[in-house]
């Protein structure tokens, strides 16, 4: 029901809302752009009746926090919504860089380490360019 639901602005509101913990409805309304306060209580209160938010003297917090649509791939750190790829872009990046910086001596000693390094670099390339995707497909707020 929920995945039927959230989508559009409706969804924007919702990772708007994520970002922010508690929101009031001109905040909303500013932040995203909306032509009138009566829009962002409309989104507001379609995400109360999901439960997805409640309500408490005009600010809204979010109460439940699910994956839908292009938030399947992303983790909420406190208030940041980072893509999972970032996380193994990192590793994999660290592991580039160590074998670069601190198995450059060896190199000549072992041309395995040199392919290990170009496969490692490789790798992480491709999880940033993941990375950058899913930040690209999230509805901005």
């Amino acid at each position: 029901m929920v995945n039927a639901e959230l989508k559009g602005n409706t969804l924007r509101v919702y990772i708007y809302a994520l970002k922010k913990q508690k929101v009031g409805v001109r905040e909303v309304q500013r932040a995203l752009l909306m032509s009138n306060p009566s829009l962002a209580q409309y989104h507001l209160n379609k995400l109360r009746e999901l439960g997805l938010v409640s309500e408490v003297n005009g600010e809204y917090e979010v109460v439940r926090e699910v994956k839908v649509d292009v938030m399947r791939d992303f983790l909420r750190l406190g208030t940041l919504i980072v893509p999972r790829f970032v996380f193994y872009a990192v590793v994999f990046t660290v592991f580039a860089a160590y074998l670069t910086f601190a198995g450059y001596p060896y190199y000549e000693l072992v041309p395995v380490l040199a392919w290990f390094t170009v496969l490692l670099l490789g790798a992480a390339a491709a999880f940033w360019y993941e990375a950058a995707r899913a930040w690209r497909s999230v509805p901005s707020p």
